[in-house]
């Protein structure tokens, strides 16, 4: 009987060793020198970066799910993403080591513990992006704003932007041929907030975002700044749910992922960033 219960106690440590523990990483990069966040054949990607550098603290090769995929040039105050390790991790000492593993333009600000099912991307209630524009020319500032050559009627806009809380399904915003199931998406906030003198932030949230949504969206309000295009006239475009009808996309080089937000329930208790 002892040896039998000895055996059980082996094996129960056995699995408990062989457990798969997954976490949460919160990392910020500047999008400058990437092809976007996910992994291209053509050129090298942020998801690239940092699955190369898990791989070699977790000596086996990681995979890394991210909350969203973020293009050629889009930086991120904070983007999320997932990874599974075969053993508890000490967060502080990952967070120390991936940080003199990464490039100078790619950090990582903390890792959380969270439930075994939790999932970076299905599991966000939201996300935040912000995009920058400015009249002014900005030598240092060039690569994380667009500059606009004369002002734009940013009141009209901020009464365009309002409308989109009006609507679901943003179809004339997406990116053609995706493979995604709906183009619906819950709009949470949407303004222009001026920085300073030259300069505004436009601030889009919500539950999901489109291929290329927030680029669109911001160059179709650009038009109704410029008197292009009315209110009601913006309000059309959204209704044709035709992309050919909306504004141009602007470059990417001004936006920003601002923000990912989980419920606290992914979480594992007493585990903070």
């Amino acid at each position: 009987m002892a040896e039998k219960g000895y055996l059980c106690t082996r094996k129960k440590v056995k699995k408990e060793r062989n457990s798969v523990q997954r976490y949460f990483i919160y990392l910020a990069y500047d999008g400058t020198a990437y092809h976007g966040w996910q992994i291209q054949p053509n050129g090298i990607s942020v998801q690239e970066c940092l699955m190369k550098a898990l791989s070699v603290l977790l000596r086996r090769d990681t995979e890394v799910v991210g909350a969203g995929r973020t293009d050629a040039g889009v930086h991120a105050l904070r983007m999320a993403a997932h990874f599974d390790s075969e053993r508890p991790l000490d967060t502080s000492w990952m967070v120390d080591k991936l940080n003199r593993l990464l490039p100078p333009d790619i950090g990582v600000s903390g890792i959380r513990a969270v439930k075994p099912d939790a999932h970076a991307r299905f599991d966000a209630l939201s996300r935040t992006y912000h995009y920058y524009v400015t009249t002014a020319k900005s030598p240092l500032s060039r690569h994380y704003t667009c500059r606009l050559y004369q002002e734009p009627d940013f009141g009209r806009m901020n009464e365009a932007a309002g409308r989109l809380f009006d609507y679901t399904d943003f179809t004339s915003f997406s990116k053609l041929h995706t493979d995604v199931k709906t183009n619906n998406c819950k709009i949470m906030k949407a303004e222009w907030i001026r920085q300073d003198e030259t300069t505004w932030m436009f601030v889009i949230q919500a539950d999901r975002f489109l291929r290329n949504m927030v680029r669109a969206v911001v160059g179709t309000l650009l038009e109704v700044g410029r008197g292009k295009l009315t209110v009601d006239g913006f309000c059309r475009v959204i209704e044709r749910r035709d992309r050919c009808g909306a504004g141009m996309s602007m470059p990417g080089n001004a936006l920003f992922l601002s923000d990912v937000v989980y419920p606290d329930s992914v979480f594992l208790e007493d585990d903070g960033e």
